[in-house]
């Protein structure tokens, strides 16, 4: 992996990835040289036990651009600048310009509830250059990168004292809320371990001690075992329907032997997880032969500098779709019970999934 690292005009900084060495020249772009003035806070939920951040900048953020026009799409007009410098690399990470945390916030307001300064990081991960593509239409070799550029981010993001969890996702599809259709997504770095993965881990952790084995590990071999939910696999990685699936089409990626974060992963493992990936997304876009929205997440272990035996590197993806006309949404079950309600059996769903033949190996065309 290459990597070049830049500063933006107002200041944010730009790292370019690359599988070949980067140019030196490439100049950083910015839509605006004006500097990111952002000063968000957290106030304390007290009944609910948690941190919500408020980020009142972000009103002014880009939103549903005209079609002429997108902030992420390379362009050769010095008079409208993107995000995006010419040049040739694979992925760009840069500083989010309406960030909901931020290293620098401070002086939070006093209200009756206790506040802190949002003390964390928000990045946008460009997939890719070409404005068209997808995960699935990448290859082999660009997800690897991919995967090795999360873990990269993570390395870098989590030495910072201020940071304890580090969650790499992408939201795909207007259905989920994209405003932005260039391949991306996002890191967010947060000061404290969020309520959903410090759930997860809590789990895991109870699970270790009793067991002396991950938690996520076991039900991996369970799912290798039942063979009937098992999207992808190969010696290092697998894809599959959780038994327990909250969503419709729900798919969970790992590395089959644990590892706590992506830093951990063997170049084996990485490969592994690329090719999972990569089928995982080309069984969603193939399955109604149109794009499939999803929002994926990647859950590890935090950046507290401990130890993490516990914790198993993974991805879950939760499409909103519940059957080809219909949406799923969030009701009142889900939004304000906390307990799910799936009208699909997850066995029905992999099978589904397990019905779309693709070719890994083959560039897709977009």
């Amino acid at each position: 992996m290459y990597s070049h690292q830049l500063l933006k005009p107002d200041g944010r900084k730009l790292t370019l990835y690359s599988r070949k060495p980067i140019a030196s020249q490439i100049e950083a772009t910015s839509p605006s040289n004006e500097p990111v003035q952002a000063n968000p806070h957290l106030r304390w939920h007290p009944l609910r036990g948690e941190w919500v951040a408020y980020a009142s900048h972000r009103q002014g953020r880009t939103f549903m651009p005209p079609p002429e026009y997108n902030p992420l799409a390379p362009t050769s007009n010095p008079n409208f600048p993107t995000e995006l410098p010419q040049g040739k690399y694979d992925v760009a990470v840069f500083d989010n310009r309406f960030p909901s945390m931020s290293l620098t916030a401070n002086n939070p307001p006093q209200t009756i509830v206790e506040t802190l300064p949002a003390n964390g990081a928000c990045e946008v991960v460009v997939f890719t250059q070409d404005a068209h593509a997808s995960l699935s239409s990448l290859e082999l070799t660009h997800l690897d990168l991919l995967l090795e550029v999360w873990g990269d981010r993570t390395r870098e993001l989590g030495l910072n004292p201020q940071i304890q969890y580090v969650l790499p996702f992408e939201n795909k599809g207007v259905e989920v809320g994209v405003t932005l259709h260039h391949p991306h997504g996002q890191i967010y770095a947060y000061p404290f371990v969020p309520p959903i993965p410090a759930r997860m881990l809590a789990m895991q952790q109870e699970y270790y001690q009793e067991h002396g084995r991950g938690l996520l590990q076991d039900l991996i071999q369970q799912e290798i075992a039942d063979n009937q939910r098992i999207i992808y696999q190969d010696e290092d990685a697998i894809a599959f329907v959780p038994v327990c699936a909250r969503y419709p089409y729900e798919v969970w990626i790992a590395p089959i032997q644990p590892v706590s974060n992506f830093t951990e992963l063997s170049p084996k493992q990485r490969f592994g997880l690329a090719k999972a990936l990569k089928t995982v997304t080309l069984k969603y876009d193939g399955l109604w032969n149109r794009p499939f929205p999803y929002l994926m997440a990647w859950f590890g272990a935090p950046t507290d500098g401990l130890a993490h035996p516990e914790a198993h590197l993974h991805a879950q993806f939760y499409p909103p779709y519940r059957t080809r006309e219909r949406l799923k949404y969030l009701a009142g079950t889900e939004l304000a019970a906390g307990m799910f309600a799936n009208d699909a059996l997850p066995e029905e769903k992999a099978k589904e999934l397990q019905a779309v033949a693709v070719n890994i190996e083959m560039p897709v065309s977009v």
